[in-house]
């Protein structure tokens, strides 16, 4: 009999919470990854995330192979690949570490359901976040929809005393059986050009100062390994919980937008607040392909989109003024912005690209007020006023061949106003 880890979220074998408790246990241990096939028909052969992914399995699997074991690959549908699994091996016990996502629950559901009326013991763990969905709460026991309420009762919750120190990996518990690994081609994806930059952690000293600065190298990198679970976000927050608290916000953050999305998961496609379902949309789709392009003649948000296309990173304060710019400028739906990101952001992740983008379009929970639009002008003056940023991204700048500004900034600031204030439903 066997135990089996599912890989997912968490492609790491030092503390990873359901994986360690797999191994603690009295049954040999056959690590699994699906591809999913659910999510892959949504996305090219050489996406960026799918050469991560792989490369993080290769490296996984390259040290259990130093013990004589080795990774199991399937790819398809979840629940159809389980039921192989179960079949070609005697599995007695299933661990995984718990998704929030609204599809992974319904797939975990899907997958729990099938292994439980086999008499497969099903075991999953928090492992990605500091608290869960329903950790932190309001006395009444609602979930909080503003950050900062929140933000104060996570940090009463939290010491960094009470953060479990998991033990050692037991390596000696794996299967030892090599399952062969498929290359990529195998799998029906081709090698990507672009690259994940590594975690740099010594920006943290001047986080800070830097965060706001998009010409230099100010942040962590951090955000594509979080979405992958490349590194712990228990070990994450030990390092910077008592020094950095700037940085530590970010991820109280991102905890913040993933319990919205569990308890509101009508966010992925609605308006948090539903008293802006009035607003029209102009949904200029010439104006759209613009924005996407960074051809709108405003170079901050030019800039902002190129890095996007050319790189899947673009820096957090770039990310505000284009998201503000074509909400509020353009006033095309933030949906369509937000879908846009979700598939050249390296570090896409629903909750928080959601919650950002409907901070950005003031129909979030906790929306800037819809009245707060963002100057590009403005913006490029005070974050890159050497326009370092700008002009690596633009060469053309201070050419013939770069345009004009698609739209007046005045002129767009009084028709977003006028459209708000016509769409707010009293």
């Amino acid at each position: 009999m066997n135990a089996v880890f599912w890989f997912r979220r968490d492609l790491r074998l030092e503390d990873n919470t359901a994986l360690i408790k797999a191994l603690a246990g009295k049954l040999k241990v056959i690590p699994l990854f699906i591809f999913d096939s659910n999510i892959l028909e949504e996305l090219p052969k050489d996406d960026a995330r799918l050469t991560f992914i792989y490369a993080q399995l290769q490296k996984i699997n390259a040290q259990l192979k130093e013990i004589g074991s080795g990774l199991l690959i399937k790819q398809g549908n979840p629940s159809e690949v389980w039921e192989e699994v179960i079949q070609q091996f005697q599995v007695k016990e299933v661990y995984f570490n718990k998704d929030y996502e609204p599809y992974a629950i319904r797939r975990d559901e899907q997958v729990t359901n099938l292994l439980s009326s086999q008499n497969i013991s099903v075991f999953p763990f928090k492992d990605q976040v500091i608290f869960e969905e329903s950790e932190v709460m309001k006395p009444d026991g609602e979930c909080y929809t503003v950050f900062t309420p929140y933000k104060n009762k996570w940090l009463q919750h939290f010491t960094t005393e009470g953060l479990p120190l998991l033990p050692k990996t037991e390596w000696a518990n794996f299967e030892k059986t090599n399952f062969g690994f498929p290359s990529l081609n195998a799998l029906g994806f081709s090698e990507s050009s672009i690259t994940v930059k590594d975690v740099n952690f010594s920006v943290l000293e001047n986080y800070e100062q830097t965060r706001n600065l998009p010409a230099l190298e100010g942040t962590s990198n951090l955000s594509v390994h979080l979405r992958f679970g490349t590194v712990s976000i228990r070990e994450i927050v030990r390092k910077v919980a008592d020094e950095f608290p700037v940085f530590l916000n970010e991820l109280i953050w991102r905890e913040f937008f993933m319990q919205i999305l569990f308890h509101y998961p009508k966010v992925v496609h609605q308006n948090f607040r539903s008293k802006y379902d009035g607003i029209q949309w102009r949904n200029n789709e010439k104006e759209f392909e613009r924005w996407c392009a960074g051809d709108t003649g405003y170079p901050m948000v030019d800039a902002g989109m190129r890095e996007l296309n050319q790189t899947g990173y673009m820096h957090n304060r770039v990310r505000m003024v284009t998201a503000s710019f074509l909400c509020k400028h353009l006033l095309i739906d933030w949906r369509w912005g937000e879908t846009y990101f979700a598939k050249k952001l390296l570090d896409y992740e629903l909750s928080s690209n959601n919650g950002n983008w409907q901070w950005a379009a003031g129909t979030g929970c906790d929306a800037a007020p819809y009245f707060r639009v963002f100057n590009p002008s403005e913006q490029q003056k005070k974050f890159d006023p050497k326009l370092s940023y700008i002009k690596h991204w633009i060469p053309e700048l201070e050419t013939f061949n770069y345009p004009l500004p698609m739209v007046e900034h005045s002129f767009a600031r009084k028709r977003a106003l006028e459209t708000y204030q016509r769409g707010i439903i009293q």
